[in-house]
């Protein structure tokens, strides 16, 4: 694969030199007072939304000493499935560069593959699109390097809007074909110009290209939906959006925690940017002023006892475990190519793995790979047991490069500046959407919106369950793909602590469990302390644990979680005082969730999320969200992409229909203009009537067409024709009659004619204007 400076016979031919760069909750969902505990224990994310402090931290780098085992680097994301659909990187293929500006393309195609472009083919959307006349050659090649280098220009500076005329600047003249056609996909499929800063929200409050479209019914104020309703509105549709809750975010969710003189924000849904190299929430980051806390891959691990791991066996079962997936990846690879409908269990294959080569027999070892078994949960939100082993990480290849991060104050700040001015109305439960050939019809909360088109952003877990119904019935193929796919849990403890007894040099660590199905069970903690203003603490609860969690109550819970943490910190010395406020999650409950994020389950594959993000009903009904994603699913990013998707979606198919409505249009304004001009000589004229005969027989029983013109005040035009079919004897005869109204009443009464307009014309009076438009002289 070569880079695509390479396919030019000389980079100077594109770029030129002189370049510069209210809703109902569950009685379970409720703050509840301790009996034990002094703090309030809640099991909520979702009472009412609390304003987030804007107060950034008043020190984001205390390195008080860390006690504990030495320092081990984990990593949540998914591997090995880049060993069975190899990419080679673009770092793999560079040749040695000798000019400036072939560098500078370097890094703008760098760039370009960080967004997730190719690098030297185009994508699916650039081909539908059309961005070129051909695929393939040297017109494909620049126009990449042009793309790349203006997503690149737009991306040194996300403050400002670019405009074409900035695009045109650097590249040279012969290619503006090549500038406007980037231009305009890179806009309106949202990878530049998008995001909260002043001069970008600005510019999207009036339609980029000055066209009024159609109106947009949104089921869902998550991040898509947010998302897609501010790129529409920029597009010129008009947009409402249906949201059950009383807030926006969807599973985006911070939580104010106070008391005792301490405050801090808690993510209770989406947390982590799960890596920032192209990420468009770091350009929102970037837009808003706020700073990255990159999260330290640093992760001490502790026995149930509370001691440390030992280092050697840590570094032995984690080489081990990753030996486990390797054989499990060769194995699907083996499979895949000689059975291809062969699925089974990760869990099962990992285990079958284990027992042959004896890995983790003994006690702490077997503990160990527990624990790397519930962080691979954790990264799926499933059990072992429910992922495909052959594609239950097909998403790798596309993962974002880059750190993950904390953003300080929540990401619910992305979700509120999102929701700023969009038209959302709160506590609206969608309970049907209808749609056909005239639009769409949701009903939502008694009422009935209606539409042009609909975008339904609910999660998959909603759609599982079946609480919103569609008329007609989704197509089998969509509803087998929603039940193929996966849709686990997640769940959190959120504690806020009077003071930080953890230590700030790390931002986790983790606890080893002897119970095999209880692996998950506040297994991870993450420490917020440098970004949510607080001591924050966040225990997490994955796999058969997080299920198990929802039917303990919150009291209990937080009990377990302390405990935990005295049987770390009390033997080194380490007072561990009770929260002065703590939450519970309870996502499986939330009816308008059930669940946390999808996964590739057994008998699955990416090609259901494609299924789910493909439209019905002839791009009446559109899909989005996390679930929809196939590169980038269970993330915000994924989220927030499928919704700049599916507003370009939507802007195709408007202009698709827009372009039919106006070939009818001029197809009717034709007709009516060959109608006129073949009356303009009649061959029997009377009062208000016209008439034409057949040029091909002079048979009184022939058939004649006639035309009625009315005039009045009130018409929208100076007159208004009908037309009828009658034959030459009729005609003769209403001519003969005194006055239009007696030749009105002879027409309905005595001949049983219905006069049409030019577009309801029978075949047979087509025919017959055929034949007098073929006989009149041109």
């Amino acid at each position: 694969m070569e880079p695509p400076q390479d396919t030019s016979e000389n980079p100077n031919d594109v770029l030129s030199d002189d370049d510069s760069s209210p809703e109902n909750t569950n009685p379970d969902d409720q703050e509840i007072p301790s009996t034990t505990l002094d703090p309030p224990i809640s099991d909520t994310q979702d009472e009412s939304s609390d304003p987030v402090p804007d107060e950034q931290p008043q020190n984001t780098n205390s390195n008080p000493a860390e006690p504990g085992p030495p320092a081990r680097k984990r990593r949540r994301r998914k591997r090995f499935f880049t060993e069975l659909i190899a990419n080679p990187s673009f770092s793999k293929n560079r040749r040695p560069r000798i000019s400036g500006l072939a560098r500078e393309m370097d890094t703008e195609a760098l760039i370009a593959i960080s967004v997730g472009f190719p690098v030297d083919s185009l994508t699916e959307e650039e081909i539908e699109a059309n961005v070129v006349s051909r695929i393939g050659g040297q017109e494909q090649a620049n126009y990449i390097v042009v793309r790349n280098h203006i997503l690149a220009r737009w991306r040194s500076n996300v403050s400002v809007w670019l405009t074409l005329e900035h695009a045109l600047e650097s590249i040279r003249a012969e290619h503006k074909n090549l500038v406007n056609a980037a231009y305009n996909f890179l806009l309106e499929h949202g990878y530049i110009n998008f995001g909260l800063a002043p001069a970008v929200k600005e510019a999207k409050l009036k339609s980029f290209d000055g066209v009024e479209r159609a109106n947009v019914v949104i089921v869902g104020a998550g991040l898509s939906g947010l998302v897609a309703a501010r790129q529409l509105v920029s597009m010129g549709f008009k947009v409402v959006i249906l949201e059950g809750r009383t807030r926006p975010g969807g599973r985006v969710k911070t939580r104010k925690m106070k008391g005792d003189g301490v405050v801090a924000a808690a993510d209770l849904g989406g947390s982590v940017l799960t890596g920032i190299n192209g990420n468009p929430l770091g350009v929102l980051a970037r837009q808003m002023g706020l700073p990255l806390h990159k999260v330290r891959d640093i992760c001490p691990l502790y026995l149930p006892d509370g001691k440390a791991v030992d280092a050697d066996v840590d570094s032995r079962i984690e080489v081990s475990f990753n030996k486990l997936l390797d054989r499990v990846c060769k194995l699907r690879h083996s499979m895949i190519e000689e059975v291809k409908s062969v699925d089974v269990p990760l869990g099962t294959a990992l285990e079958a793995f284990r027992s042959v080569y004896k890995v983790a027999e003994d006690s702490q070892e077997s503990m160990l790979l527990n624990w790397h078994l519930a962080n691979l949960e954790y990264a799926n939100a499933s059990l072992m047991a429910n992922l495909s082993m052959a594609y239950w990480d097909q998403d790798d290849p596309y993962e974002m490069g880059g750190d993950h991060c904390f953003i300080p104050g929540g990401n619910e700040r992305f979700v509120r500046a999102l929701a700023e001015d969009l038209p959302i109305f709160y506590g609206r439960t969608v309970q049907s959407i209808r749609y056909g050939i005239d639009g769409v019809r949701v009903y939502a909360g008694g009422q009935e919106f209606c539409g042009d088109m609909a975008l339904c952003t609910v999660p998959l877990g909603v759609l599982k369950k079946g609480s919103i119904e569609f008329v007609p019935e989704l197509p089998q193929r969509k509803k087998d793909a929603i039940q193929r796919l996966g849709f686990g849990l997640l769940n959190k403890v959120a504690m806020l602590f009077p003071y930080n007894f953890w230590g700030g040099e790390i931002d986790t660590f983790g606890h080893l469990t002897e119970d095999p199905s209880m692996r998950g069970e506040f297994f991870l903690f993450y420490s917020y302390s440098s970004v949510s203003g607080g001591p924050l603490l966040v225990a997490l609860v994955a796999g058969d644990a997080a299920i198990k969690f929802e039917l303990m109550s919150p009291v209990e819970s937080v009990k377990r979680v302390l405990n935990i943490l005295r049987g770390i910190f009390h033997p080194k010395g380490i007072v561990v005082p009770d929260p002065v406020q703590a939450v519970c999650t309870r996502w499986g409950k939330d009816r308008f969730t059930y669940g946390s994020y999808s996964h590739v389950a057994v008998g699955s594959s990416g090609d259901d999320y494609d299924i789910l993000a493909e439209s019905v009903g002839d791009g009446r009904v559109f899909f989005a969200g996390e679930a929809t994603n196939k590169q980038y699913p269970a993330t915000m990013h994924g989220a927030f992409l499928s919704g700049m998707r599916e507003a370009a979606n939507m802007l195709r198919v408007a202009r698709r229909r827009s372009l039919i409505l106006s070939d009818k249009v001029n197809n009717d304004l034709e007709k009516c203009d060959t109608l006129n001009k073949l009356f303009e000589n009649p061959d029997l004229t009377f009062g208000s009537f016209s008439a034409l005969f057949d040029p091909h027989s002079n048979d009184v029983g022939s058939h004649a067409f006639i035309r009625v013109k009315f005039h009045g005040d009130k018409l929208n035009s100076s007159h208004l024709c009908l037309y009828g079919l009658i034959t030459k004897k009729q005609a003769i005869q209403l001519s003969e009659m005194n006055g239009d109204g007696n030749r009105m009443n002879s027409l309905h009464r005595d001949f049983g004619v219905k006069l049409v307009g030019g577009k309801g014309l029978s075949n047979v009076a087509e025919l017959l204007i055929s034949r007098i438009k073929a006989a009149k002289p041109t």
